[in-house]
């Protein structure tokens, strides 16, 4: 594997500060957090993001750029949902969502390098699995941690149900990214778009 050159820690650095801002749209507009389960579970931009990460810097940067936003996270900067921070974060309901971040952005990363060039499909089939890796995670975990030491007894099901709301709002943001990377791959230069992916 390559050393990370400048450039490539200045665009991981700009994806960690993007995901602290997605995670914390809600506090500036308190009403996009929505009750599930005893809990308030914001809206965010995280999923797009990290989407993003992965389609623009690719499996290795993206990767790295989202755990090193999790680990400034777990150190104390105030980066997770309602600027809340430290190793507690990871270990609440929707902790499993900021762990998937990491294998949204390796995965759609090693889908999205397979297009030699910007591509509406591969990106979009590449985003939909960072979704489903999203939820697929995050949903379970938060399923474990409402049956277990938050004690309140939900079904998987019912656990899923919840989060349609979200679901939806990440699936139509998820399509998006796909389009914005294509159109942003035309504005930026091509060693800036490549540079994780050699």
């Amino acid at each position: 594997m390559k050393s990370l050159r400048p450039i490539d820690l200045t665009f991981g650095a700009v994806f960690v500060c993007l995901m602290a801002v997605g995670a914390n749209i809600s506090v500036w507009f308190p009403m996009l957090a929505v009750p599930i389960g005893g809990a308030s579970v914001p809206l965010s931009l995280q999923t797009f993001f990290a989407i993003l990460a992965g389609l623009m810097l690719g499996k290795k940067l993206g990767s790295i750029s989202m755990i090193t936003y999790i680990l400034v996270g777990v150190a104390g900067v105030p980066v997770f949902a309602k600027m809340s921070a430290g190793p507690m974060a990871l270990v609440s309901p929707t902790g499993g969502f900021i762990i998937s971040f990491v294998f949204i952005a390796f995965f759609v990363g090693f889908i999205a390098e397979f297009s030699r060039k910007p591509s509406i499909p591969v990106y979009t089939v590449a985003a939909l699995v960072g979704l489903i890796i999203n939820y697929g995670i995050g949903v379970s975990y938060m399923y474990v941690a409402m049956n277990t030491w938050l004690e309140l007894q939900i079904s998987y099901p019912v656990a899923w149900i919840g989060m349609i709301p979200f679901l939806v709002k990440d699936t139509a943001l998820a399509c998006l990214s796909a389009v914005f990377m294509v159109s942003l791959a035309k504005r930026v230069p091509s060693r800036w778009t490549s540079v994780a992916r050699t």
